[in-house]
């Protein structure tokens, strides 16, 4: 299904470091995984309408509209740290 090396490599592109056990149980994991997923290519779906939500009732998009909000006070009045207005975060980047 799925070799040690393919591992390997998928660990080192995403600089990811394993020991030899780690490494086995991957492999043997993502290979049980692939088997499932080619089950699901043997099954026939020649007659099966897409679909892209399988209850015709629900509707996930909502009207865009403006509704009451908290004021610019409400919404920082818990904020732990604050300035000009607006939240005021730890510096992320540099």
């Amino acid at each position: 299904m799925i070799s040690k090396v393919e591992i390997e490599h998928v660990a080192n592109l995403a600089k990811l470091k394993f020991d030899e056990k780690e490494i086995e149980d991957f492999t043997e994991k993502f290979s049980e995984i692939i088997g499932y997923v080619e089950k699901l290519q043997e099954v026939d779906t020649e007659n099966v309408k897409a679909t892209y939500q399988v209850n015709p009732n629900i509707q996930l998009m909502r009207e865009d509209k403006v509704e009451e909000s908290f004021s610019n006070e409400e919404a920082l009045s818990n904020a732990p740290d604050k300035q000009y207005g607006y939240f005021k975060l730890p510096k992320i980047l540099d």
